[in-house]
Parts: C-alpha cells; sequence; structure tokens
C-alpha cells in the first residue's frame, strides 16, 4: 500500500505578509518522473520518504497535486544587477508553497523552482531543464557536506515536455529548502517604492524568524543589519576558503538567513587566482572569486539603504545624519568581520589551533596564496597536500609545482610556526595532519566532472554518472580509492575555456 503524502505545513510568510507576494498556481506536468530525491533532508524535516517517492510524490513535486496546506505564492522582491537597479523583480519561475517545522524545531521554506510563469516572469516561460536542477543538487549538497550554509535540495522531477533556450532540453521542477527565501532586494523591493507600512511588516517578520531576540528593543533595524553582516562575513569567508564562486552576486541573491542560495553560473576554482571567472554573463570580472568579499560589502550597503527609512524620520536632518553615521559603521565593520573569519579557516587549514599573532598569520596564509597563483597550482588539492606534509611527507605538495624546491622556503616558516604551538609534543604533526584533512577537502565539485554527469542525465536520460558524484561528494574529506577520478583537477585545457551559464 502506498503511503500517505503529508507535510505538515504552518505558513506564516503567507499568512503575516499579504501584500508581500502574489498567490499563483504551478503548472501541470505531463509525465513527472522522479530523478532525485534527499531522502536524508525529507527525513530532517519529518517527512515520509517512501511517500515521497511514490507516484503522488511524483505528481506533487511536479505540481500537479499540491497536498493540504500548501499555499503556492510568489513572493516579490527588487534588486542591483551586475550594479543596475531593477525596482521589480520577484519569483519568476518559483514558488513558495509553505512552511515546515523540522526535527530539529527549524523553520524552514519549501519552494518549487522551474514550475512555470507567475506574475513577476517578465515574459520567461517560468520552465527549468533538467541540467541546471541537477546542478542545483551537486553544488548545494557538495557546500553542505563541506559545512557551508545552504538551500538544500529536496527533489528534482523531470517534467515529460521540454523547454527552449539555445536549444530544446528536457524539463524539470526542483523543490528547494531554505531557511528562508528573504533577501536584500526583498527590503529594497519596499523601501524604494516608499511603502514603509510594508517594510516595517517585512523588517518585524524577518527579525522574528531570524533574530527574535532583537524582536521590539529599540534599535532592531541596526541590529539586524549588524547581524545580517555577521553572518555573510562568515559565509563569504567559507566560499573563499574552499575556492567557491558564486558568480551571480546581485542583491536579489544575498540572503538575509545567511545561507547560499542560487546555483546558477556558480563553480569551484581549480588553479588558485583570485581573478577567476567563469559566468557566461559576468564579462567584467565584478562577481570574481576575489571581488566578493567586497560585493558583499556593496551589498550589504544596500540593505543598510533600504532600512534608513525605519530607523529615522525623512524630515529630521540631525537624525538622518546620525543614522548614516551607524549603518556607514556597520559597512565599515565588515572587512574586519570578513578577514577575522576568513583567517579563522585559514588557520583551521593551516592546521594552526592556536590564535597568536593575527598579522603574522595573515601574512603566512598571503604568501601560501601567492605561492600557488605564481606557480599555477591547484588550490583545492594544495591544501589537502599540506597536511600530507604536517604528516612529513611534503613529497605530494612538492609534485603539485613545476618547481618542486620552489614551496621548501614557505614550508620552513609554516613549520616553525607549527612548532609554536607543539612545543615538543608527541604525535603532534600526526594529529595536526588529522585535524587538516578534516577541514581541507580531497573531493569538490571539479567542473568537468559536473559537466559530463549533466550532459549523460539531459542528453541520455542516464543518471549513472550523476548518482556516483553526488555519492562521492557527501564525504568530501575521505581519500576513497573508488572516487579517485573525483578528486583529480580537469586538465588546464577544459579549466581554461570553461564557462558556467545561469540557466534561465
Amino acid at each position: 500500500m502506498t503511503p500517505m503524502l503529508h507535510i505538515p505545513f504552518d505558513n506564516t510568510y503567507a499568512r503575516e505578509l499579504p501584500g508581500h507576494y502574489t498567490a499563483a498556481s504551478p503548472a501541470t506536468a505531463p509525465a513527472p518522473a522522479l530523478l532525485f530525491l534527499n531522502r536524508a533532508l525529507a527525513e530532517e524535516l519529518g517527512l515520509d520518504p517512501a511517500a515521497l517517492e511514490s507516484a503522488d510524490g511524483a505528481a506533487f513535486f511536479a505540481g500537479n497535486v499540491l497536498p493540504p496546506g500548501a499555499e503556492p505564492l510568489a513572493q516579490v522582491y527588487a534588486g542591483h544587477q551586475f550594479g543596475g537597479f531593477s525596482p521589480q523583480l520577484g519569483d519568476g519561475r518559483a514558488l513558495l508553497l509553505g512552511e515546515v517545522i523540522d526535527r530539529h524545531g527549524r523553520r524552514r521554506d519549501i519552494a518549487f523552482k522551474g514550475s512555470g510563469r507567475t506574475p513577476y516572469s517578465r515574459g520567461g516561460d517560468g520552465k527549468a531543464a533538467v541540467g541546471p536542477m541537477l546542478r542545483e543538487v551537486l553544488i548545494g549538497e557538495a557546500m553542505h557536506a563541506l559545512g557551508i550554509p545552504t538551500t538544500r535540495a529536496l527533489a528534482v522531477v523531470a517534467t515529460g515536455e521540454k523547454v527552449r533556450r539555445e536549444a530544446a532540453f528536457p524539463g524539470a521542477v526542483l523543490t528547494r529548502v531554505a531557511a528562508s527565501h528573504l533577501r536584500v532586494g526583498t527590503f529594497q523591493f519596499f523601501a524604494a517604492r516608499g511603502e514603509i507600512d510594508k517594510l516595517q511588516q517585512l523588517a518585524d517578520y524577518t527579525i522574528a524568524r531570524h533574530d527574535p531576540a532583537l524582536a521590539g528593543t529599540p534599535d532592531r533595524h541596526l541590529a539586524l543589519l549588524r547581524a545580517v553582516a555577521a553572518r555573510q562575513a562568515r559565509l563569504i569567508a567559507q566560499w573563499m576558503n574552499v575556492g567557491f564562486i558564486h558568480g551571480v552576486m546581485n542583491t536579489d541573491n544575498m540572503t538575509i538567513s545567511g545561507e547560499t542560495i542560487d546555483y546558477g553560473p556558480c563553480a569551484f576554482m581549480e588553479a588558485y587566482d583570485p581573478a577567476t571567472v567563469f559566468s557566461s554573463i559576468d564579462h567584467g570580472g565584478r562577481y570574481a572569486y576575489g571581488n566578493q568579499p567586497a560585493i558583499a560589502r556593496w551589498n550589504l550597503a544596500r540593505l543598510a539603504e533600504a532600512l534608513l527609512p525605519l530607523m529615522v524620520e525623512a524630515d529630521d536632518e540631525a537624525a538622518v545624519q546620525q543614522a548614516v553615521a551607524q549603518v556607514s559603521a556597520v559597512i565599515d565593520e565588515f572587512p574586519a568581520l570578513y578577514a577575522a573569519a576568513l583567517l579563522q579557516g585559514q588557520r583551521a587549514k593551516l592546521g594552526l589551533q592556536q590564535a597568536a599573532d593575527d598579522a603574522a598569520d595573515t601574512t603566512l596564509a598571503d604568501a601560501w596564496l601567492a605561492l600557488l597563483q605564481q606557480h599555477n597550482v591547484d588550490f583545492t588539492l594544495a591544501w589537502r597536500r599540506l597536511a600530507d606534509a604536517a604528516a612529513g611527507d611534503a613529497n605530494p605538495l612538492r609534485a603539485l609545482f613545476a618547481e618542486p624546491t620552489a614551496v621548501n622556503p614557505w614550508l620552513v616558516r609554516w613549520r616553525a610556526r607549527c612548532a609554536q604551538e607543539d612545543a615538543g609534543a608527541t604525535g603532534a604533526d600526526q594529529a595536526r595532519a588529522m585535524r587538516m584533512r578534516q577541514v581541507n577537502p580531497w573531493i569538490i565539485p571539479r567542473n568537468h566532472r559536473v559537466e559530463e554527469a549533466l550532459a549523460a542525465a539531459s542528453e541520455h536520460n542516464d543518471l549513472s554518472l550523476f548518482n556516483a558524484l553526488s555519492d562521492a561528494l557527501q564525504r568530501p574529506y575521505d581519500e576513497d580509492a573508488a572516487h579517485v577520478r573525483y578528486g583529480e583537477p580537469a586538465p588546464a585545457q577544459v579549466t581554461a575555456g570553461y564557462q558556467t551559464f545561469c540557466g534561465t
């Protein structure tokens, strides 16, 4: 007997924020077929994986049949896209179905992506293709396995129809789970329209959901900005420490929750170069790897502007100046917040446990990165092989360099810093190597492996490569002989011409 599909929705966004969305319905799919189900996430949400794997589950994930309690709606938001302001964007191909309380007591959004047109589609078809939706599974779940805050994929279904892009591709719908879908652009929409009452409702809702300790406090809007800045500082530092490039850091793609969202033209860097750009639409390198911290700060400044009307009356010039100074101070503090979070992660990657001289440790880490850039060394493998050096064998690290001895002077400096912590302790080197292997991944979503898996799924309906890669990405720190192909960099000629696309 097929288990009953039941989802205990509790939809505060629909209930508490009228005027912040438009009710909409998903398009129906002619032949829904489940391609992926995240069983572990389903269980975390308190859902029955067996029911979700049934024909009823496929019909639900395609939008054909919605369970009781679902209230599908398209959220409205604005956003700066590549620096230019679009006053209305909104969910052009996404629908928030509702919210559930997971087994840990956390409120989580459940939303569709690629479920058809909404009032905010701006002429698009609102659909999605199999390849980009499976990409979101691979990258999002890899980020989760790396311990980086992220939205997650619950399911992907093929719809049984074609979507037209540069060619015809098999269609798909992704079901995404998030702490919320509130964005910087959500605040920008109402601030730009001067709808202060709705802006206030949004802020109160956001604080209650993400920073409840701030509710009702006199300076809660400034404190909200500070909290978002802290979350983003930690998030971007984690991106940088694994070589992740988001690719399209528009303000509508920066979450208030501090989760990574919208895995479109994203990719992981191979040879270390801060100027690395893979996105086909980022012609000027605005969202290059090395620019991400500065862009995060820029986006936060836009959030600050949107929050200002809640902090002060516009006709009180002195109060306005004071409020501007307060939010400016938060924005100006962001680089230090980010630098501290980055260094904390770098110390762990270097095998260091004690926070000694910040300037000296920053210089040590910067010298390491400069060495990798100078010699065009793979970012992920360099950190991983540094753990081998900690264990006493630096030859695998040297083998990554065209000039194997080039790393030796830096190794002398690093070992001296490590010795400051060890004080001759027995087994310190092996313990350090073990710690480093727990924070420096061996496997990341290598771009060529992602592309071959997506091509097989999209062009040949073959999920074997996708499933194998997905399995490997769940254990990024384990050097498993069965997964050797996933730990190898792409050939240089592949990386040199590699581009990613937004998937719309």
